[in-house]
């Protein structure tokens, strides 16, 4: 892999807000390589199961992701199979914990790896979800395991519909279950300075559209963009919020 022909800087930010529910359930973190610069891991976990389920299964999910993310050695290692192994030894810890707890600990994972050449990888299991935009426009999103999307898929529903549909959180898989989870990892073949890259729980993508959310992280620096997507995203839900999160990499060009 060739180097990028652009000196570039990491710009990056995470949010997290309770919403209007009793509890927190969400977990995010970005962690930058402790050896080598320009690496980093974005890891977002949406909990579910009980009032303290949710939150031991996306500590776990975070927890998991630091222990990995140590042993990592970018020139070495295959981004992929180390988003693979997060998820997968992820899945076993919480239903590990589910043994010794009364609740049943779920938990989504969204999750991308950025290596200093700008090669990335995403996995995802569930309806937390990764955005790729080239300044305010959308390349890809990964696509959720969910009802809903089986129903847009099939040509049943449309993106607006499933947004508004009853059953709209209803998952497919995720992590803690006794299936496997629906492990969805795919390859960014070129991350280009410009580029954002955001990963999100859908307490926040739900109420936006990916032109809405393109125009915010190319338009701001990612501090103020996090801010204004809680602040609008609380400000939708007027009152019926769910818990919300997000992590925010930009590329930036050195002149």
């Amino acid at each position: 892999m060739t180097a990028p022909s652009t000196a570039h800087r990491l710009t990056a930010a995470t949010a997290l807000h309770r919403g209007d529910r009793a509890y927190q359930q969400d977990q995010v973190e970005i962690l930058a390589h402790g050896r080598v610069p320009g690496c980093v891991l974005a890891v977002l976990a949406d909990g579910m199961g009980g009032k303290s389920g949710g939150r031991k299964a996306s500590d776990q999910v975070v927890m998991t992701a630091r222990q990995i993310f140590e042993r990592y050695l970018p020139a070495k290692d295959d981004p992929a199979e180390t988003l693979k192994q997060l998820v997968m030894e992820s899945h076993l810890m919480i239903k590990l914990t589910a043994i010794t707890a009364e609740e049943e600990p779920h938990s989504t994972v969204a999750s991308f790896l950025l290596g200093p050449l700008l090669d990335c990888a995403v996995a995802h299991a569930g309806d937390s979800r990764v955005y790729h935009f080239r300044g305010s426009e959308m390349v890809s999103r990964t696509t959720d395991h969910s009802y809903v999307q089986r129903l847009i898929d099939e040509g049943k529903l449309s993106e607006e519909q499933a947004n508004a549909h009853p059953q709209a959180n209803l998952l497919t898989g995720c992590l803690g279950t006794q299936a496997d989870p629906p492990l969805t990892v795919t390859q960014i073949d070129a991350v280009k300075p410009g580029d954002s890259l955001l990963a999100c729980s859908d307490g926040l993508w739900h109420y936006f559209t990916p032109r809405e959310l393109g125009a915010i992280v190319h338009g701001l620096p990612p501090r103020e963009a996090s801010e204004m997507l809680v602040t609008k995203a609380r400000q939708r839900a007027r009152g019926g919020g769910d818990n919300l999160s997000l992590a925010l990499v930009r590329v930036d060009a050195i002149s």
